[in-house]
């Protein structure tokens, strides 16, 4: 499986839906696509959530994406990412 950053900024409808359940059901979304996810944080900043998930490949991470902002409202950006080590295995 591939690594994922996922950056969210709220809309202001987004905002008022903040619970633990909602989270749940974002978990629950990605997991659905065959993803898995590794971390979530709140963040300070342009953006206001960081996850990093694993998904298959970039198809299934758009998928989870789309699924997320569709159940939260939360816009998502979402990139691809490597380790450093296999970055200079690649451009080495």
């Amino acid at each position: 499986m591939a690594k994922y950053l996922m950056l969210g900024k709220y809309s202001t409808e987004a905002i008022k839906g903040i619970a633990a359940e909602r989270t749940k059901k974002v978990t629950d979304a990605i997991e659905k696509v065959g993803g898995k996810v590794e971390a979530m944080y709140a963040l300070l900043g342009n953006y206001d959530l960081a996850f990093i998930a694993d998904f298959p490949n970039n198809k299934e991470a758009l998928k989870a994406s789309i699924a997320i902002t569709k159940l939260t409202g939360i816009g998502f950006t979402t990139y691809p990412a490597v380790t450093v080590e296999e970055f200079d295995r690649i451009a080495g």
